[in-house]
């Protein structure tokens, strides 16, 4: 993909994220996704119904009048986007591969985070942290991310998502809000990171998975290959004993991955790329406005 290319697809990519996050996320997103807490705003004098516990004994002894400290929501959050840009992520059967998807979502978060006023940054990874790109405010900065999300290419294949996690914790010493984008194909166990991460982090889940991960269709004799380690197999997709087996194994892991998820206190969603991705997210904002 040449500049011009890569220039054109970004703005196309804004205009479609920035409408979202105008006009259906805006509010939700802010509601969904609290600040670091209160911070000390202002003193008033004391009126009917105030908590007793907020008055200000120095500024009362000094007026003789009671007065209250005012308090205000400290809303501005560092919001992480952990992009999963391993191999299997370029997969895709239908109109976009989880790749494309995962970059809307991504760039729909992003704009919808400095409406709020927010800092954004990106951990890309694969078995390795391929970037780390620090959180910054402004178009340019959210521009800048989606240009490298559309033509990143990375050094490995493979998953280590206990790795991505780790990292996290490392680079990030105050508390953020973290979206961990990917299909979570993966045989490492990162259970215990995710619940470690949740207890210092903000954590969400987005899983981006392609239809044929969940079923099999019935068109004969097919030759797939594992995008992460090259293994090339054929596949009878006429055998209904071979299709249940596939819609069997999509099944357990997903008990699996949501298990995991609710041990580890992250909510999750889960989205195939030839769903409408909106309608899953405003369904995680809701369940945490």
């Amino acid at each position: 993909m040449n500049t011009s290319e890569i220039l054109a697809k970004v703005r196309k990519i804004e205009i479609k994220a920035r409408g979202l996050s105008n006009n259906i996320f805006a509010g939700q997103y802010h509601s969904a996704f609290k600040g670091r807490g209160m911070a000390f705003s202002e003193v008033r004098e004391y009126q009917f119904g105030d908590d007793v516990r907020d008055i200000d004994w120095n500024v009362t002894a000094r007026f003789h009048k009671p007065y209250v400290k005012v308090y205000e929501e400290e809303r501005e959050l560092t919001v992480m986007l952990m992009v999963d840009v391993s191999g299997s992520l370029n997969f895709g059967t239908r109109n976009e591969t989880k790749t494309d998807m995962v970059t809307e979502i991504a760039a729909t978060l992003a704009f919808s985070a400095i409406q709020n006023n927010d800092k954004i940054g990106v951990i890309f990874f694969s078995d390795k942290i391929e970037k780390y790109i620090p959180p910054k405010k402004g178009r340019k900065h959210i521009l800048y991310i989606i240009r490298e999300m559309i033509d990143f290419k990375p050094e490995s294949r493979r998953t280590d998502i206990k790795m991505a996690l780790d990292f996290l914790n490392g680079v990030m010493k105050r508390r953020c809000t973290a979206f961990l984008m990917s299909d979570f194909y993966t045989r490492d166990d990162f259970s215990d990171t995710l619940s470690i991460s949740s207890r210092k982090h903000d954590v969400v889940a987005i899983q981006v998975y392609d239809p044929l991960a969940r079923e099999l269709p019935d068109v004969g004799i097919i030759k797939v290959q594992d995008a992460e380690t090259g293994h090339e197999m054929y596949l009878d997709t006429s055998s209904k004993k071979l299709r249940n087996a596939h819609r069997n194994y999509w099944l357990s892991l997903q008990h699996r991955l949501k298990d995991t998820f609710v041990r580890s206190n992250v909510d999750e969603v889960s989205i195939a790329t030839n769903e409408d991705f909106v309608k899953y997210l405003m369904i995680l904002f809701a369940k945490r406005g």
